[in-house]
């Protein structure tokens, strides 16, 4: 069992056990040691950030215990979470290192490790590396110490590589864009490149400080771009999360389309063209049984995972899949990326709607949702509600009602101290009945 690390990967309060600089400078230490297998030749690491005031704390500290265990820092700056995936693998890095809480508040940090290859690490990496953490390790000898040096131009190749996904000829001209970067690592590279590509780009969340990312913008608080797009009559809204690794997207209406709806849209289209590989479309157990049955009824698959963006890019490297994602709004596009990225997620949605010549609230409405609610309960740490006999009831009875009639799911979260209850019925009376009693068990145990 990991003990620091979650979803994706460790994350917390900054200043605040784990996300401290002591443990930044442990753990940079043990992940050096960890990829540092061979000392007679040399060995790099790059290190990306979004906008967090934490996030220089944190790069130092990392820097100091993966230099002092002989690795090469490359420093990137603030980039999207994707950005430090590809520049793994086109800098032949041994590893990758993001510091993001993604769509956490300002407050919160973390850090997150990509492979040589650019994909994030496996469960098994990850509790060896612990391991480390705990025992601690050797430094390299003083004449062996690494160095540390910025790269100044790594937004750039970024924002070229999520171009080349698309077609050469493609050109966003006569669209009116809004983009949310939500105050983080995408705040230059996103209006910068549908720019490029000939859009006219109306940007918000533009303006980080170190302590508003993710504040009342972006992925998860969509209702800013909602508005700008209806005030300015733009054609659609792209919503970013703090490290860009997720999106949203809004009609002209408004609307706002989660990641189920982008990923049937994608996934219908490429498999009309024939792109769209095993035939199938990999998803988390928190996509929507609505996203299934469009699937299932064009003749293709939905292969669930547990949740997180990591455990999808695993079923697709295990099957030769080359679509996934989650409902939040990582959708992972593997011929192009190796990890989630709502940049590029946002542009294939603009690419569709300029092949098809149709509107965004025409794309962005996939298929019909099954009622589903979810709701959350915050614990404090340490606590088991989950395996109190009160809450195992409550569930217990849940499935019973809900027995051929929807699905019920309960889990920890990874990233927070929060149990998230989630059901599907298409009876909304017995939705909210069976979601609201669990959720009172498990607030009576957390209390």
């Amino acid at each position: 069992m990991r003990k620091l690390f979650g979803t994706d990967g460790v994350r917390g309060t900054a200043n605040t056990h784990p996300i401290t600089a002591e443990m930044a400078l442990r753990i940079g230490a043990a992940v050096g040691r960890y990829f540092r297998r061979d000392a007679s030749s040399v060995h790099r690491v790059v290190i990306g950030k979004d906008t967090r005031l934490s996030g220089y704390m944190l790069e130092n500290a990392l820097t100091a215990g993966l230099t002092s265990t002989g690795m090469n820092v490359l420093l990137l700056g603030p980039v999207p979470t994707p950005a430090v995936g590809l520049m793994t693998r086109s800098m032949r890095a041994d590893l990758g290192v993001m510091i993001s809480a993604s769509h956490n508040p300002a407050d919160d940090n973390g850090i997150k490790f990509f492979g040589p290859d650019g994909y994030k690490l496996s469960d098994q990496a990850e509790i060896e590396i612990e391991r480390l953490i705990e025992e601690g390790v050797n430094p390299a000898q003083a004449q062996n110490i690494g160095r540390a040096r910025r790269v100044d131009d790594a937004r750039f190749r970024y924002g070229e590589r999520v171009k080349s996904s698309l077609s050469r000829d493609l050109r966003l001209d006569g669209l009116k864009v809004v983009v949310d970067c939500a105050n983080g690592a995408a705040h230059r590279t996103a209006p910068e490149v549908l720019w490029e590509l000939g859009a006219e780009v109306i940007p918000v969340g533009i303006a980080p400080n170190g302590k508003n990312i993710n504040l009342n913008c972006g992925s998860t608080k969509p209702q800013l771009a909602a508005e700008t797009v209806v005030a300015h009559g733009a054609d659609v809204g792209i919503c970013l999360d703090g490290d860009a690794d997720r999106v949203v997207m809004v009609d002209e209406n408004g609307q706002v389309a989660d990641g189920d709806q982008l990923m049937a849209l994608l996934a219908t289209s490429w498999a009309k063209a024939d792109r769209l590989k095993g035939g199938a479309l990999v998803a988390t157990v928190m996509s929507n049984l609505g996203l299934e049955r469009h699937l299932a009824a064009q003749g293709l698959r939905l292969e669930r995972t547990a949740v997180g963006d990591r455990y999808v890019v695993e079923r697709m490297r295990e099957g030769g899949f080359n679509l996934g994602g989650e409902q939040s709004g990582h959708i992972v596009m593997s011929d192009y990326a190796t990890t989630g990225d709502g940049l590029m997620a946002g542009l294939h949605f603009l690419a569709e709607m300029v092949h098809s010549e149709r509107r965004a609230s025409e794309l962005s409405k996939q298929f019909e949702t099954v009622p589903q609610l979810l709701k959350n309960v915050r614990y404090t740490d340490g606590q088991l509600p989950l395996e109190a006999a009160n809450v195992q009831a409550a569930i217990a009875d849940a499935q019973a009602r809900l027995n051929g009639q929807g699905r019920l799911l309960i889990r920890k979260s990874g990233t927070e101290p929060l149990i998230r209850v989630m059901a599907e019925c298409e009876d909304g009376a017995l939705l909210m009945q069976v979601v609201d009693g669990i959720v009172a068990e498990v607030e009576a145990v957390a209390s």
